[in-house]
């Protein structure tokens, strides 16, 4: 094990390295985002308090997908060039400087889209172009020491280069926040196809899939800490409101650990790992994907944070709005889990019945608050609502997935 950190070469790790695992570097690199996460997540909450769901969607898919795609176009590229050198340490705390000041620009966003005349990104923005700066540097540098991959490296770097340039222009324009959520759209193609462009026609990069899963399962991991940390809000209201332990107290903390608790279960039931190393072409459409999944996990713990305003009278929701704020993100995160799940190994028979039990739990949940059943005991409902799945996954559908990757394997 190496106790400096000279300059080395990028000359590109190995796909089949064995016992790849996350670095602590990374490690630390992913506390900055804890810090984005919870910024996006308690303005997205406070919008959809206040009665202001539209403006606060937006704003959480605008700040969350600057969050998670900088972070998955990190973790690619260390996956395939980590040379843990001072160089490349410094570029990264680089990277975890434009991270913060990303989360500092999130509450100006969501306020001047809650105003609707000029949208306030610039913070951002600013944070934005900082972290894919350092990139493009990365990828410079990897082109220039590994010269076997220098098109795919280059087409990464001029890629982000160029939306940069576009996102800097949109700062100068004052433009409506509509106005510029469309001069945004050709930018979101640039950011997107860009390593499409670069994996597909321009020769890949050695990105290892071990390495790659076990790194988004660590930020699912953070983002389900937001459902804790929407729990904790809630409970503190309900314990200083009831002056002390009560059965809503016991029923809200199972409701909300219990739904974060089931939400990671079924995460880790994806052979992702096994999957990706036999079929790298999958990798897009499973790394994509993760950005609607990790966005809805977070939006979870925002639902779970409106509760808590609703329970200290501070909601401009009823309690169907409340139920809804959780549910509501519970079924798109059970939705994308399932499309995952297509997409490595294909649908098992029992997913559509699970996800049928899911929607149903989920609308009787939102029945009972209708019928004018306690928020704690709606979110109970919620709860249970990934449930059918687990067992059916213990039951049935592990077997047949090893059976399906021994298939694979087969190949």
């Amino acid at each position: 094990m190496a106790t400096t950190h000279r300059l080395s070469r990028m000359t590109g790790r190995s796909e089949d390295e064995s016992h790849r695992t996350a670095t602590p570097l990374e490690l630390f690199f992913d506390l900055s985002f804890v810090l984005a996460f919870s910024a996006a997540s308690a303005q997205f909450s406070h919008a959809v308090a206040a009665g202001h769901l539209s403006s606060g969607l937006v704003g959480f898919v605008f700040s969350m997908f600057a969050i998670v795609w900088a972070w998955i176009n990190f973790t690619w590229f260390a996956s395939a060039y980590d040379t843990d050198d001072w160089l490349f340490r410094v570029t990264t705390m680089v990277q975890m400087v434009g991270v913060l000041v990303l989360a500092i620009g999130i509450p100006p966003l969501f306020a001047s889209l809650e105003h609707g005349e000029h949208l306030d990104n610039g913070l951002m923005v600013a944070g934005y172009v900082i972290m894919r700066l350092a990139m493009v540097f990365q990828w410079l540098r990897a082109a220039k020491q590994d010269p076997a991959r220098r098109s795919a490296c280059l087409a990464y770097a001029k890629a982000i280069a160029l939306a940069q340039v576009g996102w800097v222009a949109l700062i100068a324009l004052h433009t409506t926040p509509w106005q510029t959520f469309v001069l945004m759209l050709p930018l979101y193609v640039v950011e997107l196809g860009g390593p499409l462009f670069a994996e597909r026609r321009r020769g890949g990069t050695p990105w290892h899939a071990h390495h790659v899963a076990e790194r988004h399962g660590l930020l699912a991991i953070i983002a389900l800490g937001e459902c804790l940390l929407g729990t904790i809000a809630a409970l503190s209201v309900l314990v200083e409101k009831q002056h002390g332990l009560s059965v809503d107290v016991v029923v809200l903390g199972l409701a909300g650990t219990g739904l974060a608790f089931s939400m990671w279960w079924l995460y880790f039931t994806l052979p992702s790992a096994e999957v990706l190393h036999r079929r790298r072409p999958l990798g897009f459409r499973w790394g994509y994907g993760h950005i609607a999944v990790f966005m809805a996990i977070a939006a979870t713990g925002a639902g779970l944070h409106v509760a808590a305003y609703y329970l200290e009278g501070e909601s401009e929701l009823g309690p169907v709005g409340v139920v809804l704020a959780t549910a509501g993100p519970v079924a798109v995160f059970g939705l994308c889990l399932a499309a995952l799940y297509g997409v490595l190994v294909g649908l098992d028979q029992a997913a559509l019945r699970n996800g049928a039990a899911a929607l149903a739990l989920l609308t009787l949940a939102v029945v009972l608050a209708a019928a004018g059943v306690g928020v704690p005991w709606c979110l109970l409902v919620v709860m249970l609502a990934p449930v059918p799945a687990i067992i059916s996954d213990e039951r049935v559908v592990a077997r047949r997935r090893e059976e399906a990757l021994a298939r694979l394997l087969d190949d």
